[in-house]
Formats: structure tokens, C-alpha cells, sequence
């Protein structure tokens, strides 16, 4: 019966904060944000020439610059890919070494993860990453303490395409055009198992978002524009409901 107490207040609580969120990223849309919208896309996983060609050169045909999260495996084993992705311009993040679940990994082994793929990305990019996305957007206190230790920003998303599971082009282009606001962020993949639709979507999506008012930007840029509605952007509703069981597992009815 308390289990049950307590999984009821979970609901409560969880449909008046997710009220809230849509209530926050709304308001943070309006106004002088309408005259400009930003959306930034961003690509997991990679780097994959398979894949990376292609999205490459629509990013170019469009005179888009997005934002890579690499792992540091693919980085080894692909470090021409991921030389080309930077001197075209594109930002690059951390995503670990070895996309692991970061849940079932103790402090040192996460910082190890991350650490090496920095110095990697230093070594074969020439540059430091600033931005960090924990694979399958998992966080928690130890991971956000290491990775704002470490000097990073923890990034997630608030546009989930589902491509890495095979989704069809024009899944994903729906997947975009419901999610967009502004300061909306898109999850793409640049390495999948089988075949891949990201980028046939990409030259659907991305001329619809253009004629519909939107700037194509990196995280960081995006980030700089420091408005509410790309703050909550950040935090998918997952974390909230997370939150909430902690906070609901210490509650007496």
C-alpha cells in the first residue's frame, strides 16, 4: 500500500511539472524570440565516413554548422572522418570513449572514459571540447560532478529522431517539424548498426525549418543565447520523472 501510495504522488507531481515545462519553454518563445528562432542539430555516435559524407555535404549545401559528440573508439579507429568534420567547421563534443551505460560504471572508470577522449580528440583534432552528452542521455549526481569537474557542459537534447533504430525519412522529418522551437535541440546519429535514413530526412527537414523562419546553429551558440526556452530544452522529461521517484521514495502518506 505505501508502494502504491507513493507511486501516486510520483503521477501527481509528475503531470503538474510536465505542465510546467511545456508552460516555461513556451513563454521563453515569445516575444522578441519569435523575430529569430535557433535550433541547433546535433549528431551522436560517430565518426562514420559511411555516414558522415553524405551529412557533410548537406550540411554544406545548406551553409549549416552542427555539433558532433564523438566517442573516442571511432575517433581511432576513423581519425581522417573526424579531421574532416572539424575542418569543415563543425563543433565536436565528448561522448565517451566507448558509449558504455554510464549507470553501471563506478567515478574512476567514467572519468577514465571521458579523460581518454579528450586527449584523443585533442591529439587528432587539434582542439578541446568543451561540450559533453552522456550516451543515452543518462545523468546523475556522480556523472554531472565529474563532467562539470572536468570543465564541461553537459549537453541532452529536446528533439529525439529515433533514427539509430531504423526510423523511416519521413518519421524523423515529423519527429523535427513537431518538436522545433526555438532553442530546440535535435538528436541525430552518425553511426548505426544497418541501414540509416538520417540523412534523406536531413534534405526534407532542414529546407522546411529554413522557409518556416529558423537559424541553424551550434550547442554552443545556442547556448550563448542564454534564454529560458533553451535551458529547459536541456532537460528532457525523463530527468524530471527521475527526480520525482527520489523525491517521492522519502515521502509518508
Amino acid at each position: 500500500m505505501e508502494v502504491l501510495k507513493r507511486a501516486l504522488a510520483a503521477l501527481v507531481l509528475l503531470s503538474v511539472l510536465s505542465s510546467c515545462f511545456y508552460v516555461f519553454a513556451d513563454e521563453g518563445n515569445k516575444g522578441e524570440n519569435e523575430k529569430c528562432k535557433r535550433i541547433a542539430l546535433t549528431f551522436d555516435d560517430g565518426p562514420c565516413a559511411k555516414y558522415d559524407r553524405r551529412i557533410l555535404d548537406i550540411l554544406d549545401k545548406y551553409k549549416i554548422k552542427a555539433t558532433f559528440f564523438m566517442v573516442g573508439e571511432n575517433i581511432e579507429r576513423e581519425p581522417e572522418t573526424a579531421r574532416e568534420i572539424v575542418s569543415r567547421g563543425h563543433e565536436i563534443g565528448n561522448h565517451t570513449y566507448s558509449h558504455k551505460k554510464l549507470g553501471r560504471l563506478g567515478r574512476n572508470e567514467l572519468e577514465s572514459e571521458i579523460s581518454r577522449t579528450e586527449s584523443i580528440i585533442e591529439r587528432v583534432c587539434g582542439k578541446k571540447a568543451v561540450l559533453f552528452r552522456p550516451p543515452e542521455g543518462y545523468v546523475s549526481d556522480t556523472v554531472s560532478s565529474v563532467v562539470t569537474s572536468d570543465g564541461y557542459r553537459l549537453v541532452l537534447w529536446s528533439i529525439d529522431t529515433l533514427d539509430w533504430k531504423g526510423t523511416s525519412s519521413d518519421a524523423i522529418c515529423q519527429k523535427v517539424m513537431k518538436g522545433a522551437k526555438d532553442g530546440a535541440i535535435i538528436l541525430c546519429h552518425d553511426y548505426i548498426f544497418g541501414k540509416s535514413n538520417t540523412a534523406d530526412a536531413m534534405e526534407k527537414f532542414i529546407p522546411r525549418l529554413i522557409n518556416a523562419g529558423y537559424e541553424f546553429v551550434t550547442v554552443s551558440e545556442l547556448l550563448s543565447d542564454g534564454t529560458s526556452s533553451v535551458n529547459i530544452a536541456l532537460v528532457p522529461q525523463v530527468l524530471w520523472t527521475a527526480t520525482l521517484l527520489r523525491v517521492c521514495s522519502s515521502v509518508t502518506l
